[in-house]
């Protein structure tokens, strides 16, 4: 699927950093409305500078000179994928899917909350396999999640 406006994907610099967080803090009160908030928003951007940046693999989505999209990954997992609000469907998602799987093209795993039905439907649509049901225990948000794997070439 090809996105419907010019956009590049490149690699994020800590330059990015600010517009990144927007773009996340955005898209989770847009895309998940009920998840209780554990962190500020202070504590968000300064999360997305220092450790995010610095300790996984990120990638923007850039449309003109703005960030619509953001991935992050660390080694097979998938960690972040978020759009900002107003770009979805719009083949953005699958572009940096698409990147995830060229970095890690025997396996990715990544976390979604059960309650997203449209990042599971995403997902499932791209080849994640659900591995496990959780009940909310393993994140700080305290709400059920799913444990996605995609291998290539299952069925």
């Amino acid at each position: 699927m090809k996105p419907r406006d010019a956009t590049r994907i490149e690699r994020a610099t800590a330059d990015d950093a600010a517009e990144i967080a927007e773009l996340y803090l955005a898209s989770r009160t847009d895309a998940l409305p009920f998840l209780r908030r554990v962190h500020s928003d202070a504590q968000t951007r300064c999360w997305i500078a220092d450790t995010l940046l610095a300790t996984r693999e990120t990638w923007i989505a850039r449309s003109g000179q703005s960030i619509v999209g953001v991935l992050a990954l660390q080694g097979e997992d998938l960690d972040q994928l978020y759009l900002l609000p107003g770009w979805y469907r719009r083949g953005i998602g699958s572009l940096l899917l698409a990147k995830a799987k060229e970095l890690s093209p025997t396996r990715l795993t990544l976390f979604t909350f059960q309650r997203n039905a449209r990042a599971r439907a995403f997902y499932e649509a791209h080849g994640f396999h659900i591995v496990e049901m959780g009940d909310g225990t393993g994140n700080e948000e305290g709400e059920p999640d799913i444990l996605y794997e995609w291998r290539p070439n299952r069925s």
